[in-house]
């Protein structure tokens, strides 16, 4: 089973996202912050990155390039994807807010390498 660690801060979407992934069949932790993302990215082993661009305590993107450093493969979540730089469009896989189910779990799938 993977394992995903899901970064999202509000309180409506967070549990929207763990719920499609449990679905999905993913083992999922949520956290909230930057700080409780790099605590647990130095403490457990994860597949996959799931992060919200914009967080209370830091940047999502800074998240996702430790993540990918370290070998964990990274999906950002934003509705300011326009906003962004094209180099950080580049490098992480990106989802658009609201994000769909059926959307989530393709791209989830794809950046795993995983069929379920």
């Amino acid at each position: 089973m993977h394992r995903i660690l899901l970064v999202e801060d509000d309180p409506d979407v967070a549990p929207i996202l763990e719920k499609m992934l449990l679905s999905a069949g993913y083992h999922v932790t949520k956290v909230g912050t930057v700080s409780a993302a790099r605590l647990l990215l130095d403490h457990r082993s994860h597949d996959l990155l799931l992060t919200d661009v914009n967080l209370p305590d830091g940047d999502g993107i800074e998240v996702a390039d430790r993540a990918k450093g370290e070998g964990v493969k990274t999906i950002l979540i934003t509705g300011y994807a326009f906003q962004l730089p094209q180099k950080e469009l580049r490098r992480h896989e990106y989802l658009m807010k609201p994000v769909r189910s059926a959307d989530l779990v393709a791209t989830v799938e794809r950046v795993l390498g995983a069929s379920c």
